[in-house]
């Protein structure tokens, strides 16, 4: 059964600069990718996404297009650092627009994402990856989306240090731990999702 992932980089570091999100969304996306996942991603910063609660807020709005590769997906995973303990700007766009979602509901009362599985990353070198993870999921819940069992991945350096996850020589055991783990509970339950997903209430 063909599975697609689709990563989404909440990096506010435009392209081609390094990004510590990008590092861990890649070994998220290769951890996937080890299930049998078809994977791809975006670095969402780099695109024009208007802010709104519309599917298409016109005048050249990427999101319509980003939104069908969302929802063509069976996977989203997102990644954001942290800035000042909440989730990037640009991941709180991306569950703004996701927004929509919810006056899509088809008349079995089901929204269109249901039986799609989502997963969150964060990295940053300030405490709160609990916080922005509860906050991305709780969005992604709200929407639809399943979310598997165990942690998010995430790092955190230490407080107010310069060293960021990109400058890191070798990847902590206990985060590839937490990727394989939580890559693994994602393309599982997304496999029982695409084979018989959620009944009519």
């Amino acid at each position: 059964m063909a599975l697609k992932a689709l990563g989404l980089n909440c990096t506010l570091t435009r392209s081609p600069k390094p990004s510590s999100s990008q590092k861990l969304l890649d070994q998220l996306l290769e951890g996937l990718e080890r299930h049998g996942v078809d994977v791809d991603s975006a670095r969402v910063v780099d695109l024009d996404i208007k802010p709104g609660v519309s599917h298409d807020e016109g005048n050249g709005d990427a999101w319509p297009a980003l939104r069908e590769r969302i929802m063509a997906a069976d996977i989203l995973v997102m990644v954001t650092p942290i800035w000042m303990g909440q989730p990037s700007s640009v991941s709180k766009r991306v569950v703004e627009r996701m927004d929509a979602i919810l006056r899509d509901i088809g008349d079995d009362g089901r929204y269109p994402t249901f039986g799609k599985v989502g997963i969150v990353g964060v990295v940053g070198n300030e405490d709160g990856a609990h916080h922005v993870t509860a906050e991305l999921y709780q969005a992604l819940a709200d929407v639809g989306f399943t979310i598997p069992a165990g942690s998010s991945a995430y790092w955190v350096g230490e407080a107010m240090s310069d060293t960021n996850y990109i400058d890191l020589k070798k990847t902590p055991a206990k985060v590839l731990q937490t990727i394989a783990t939580l890559t693994t509970n994602a393309a599982h339950l997304a496999k029982l999702l695409k084979a018989s997903g959620y009944p009519a209430p």
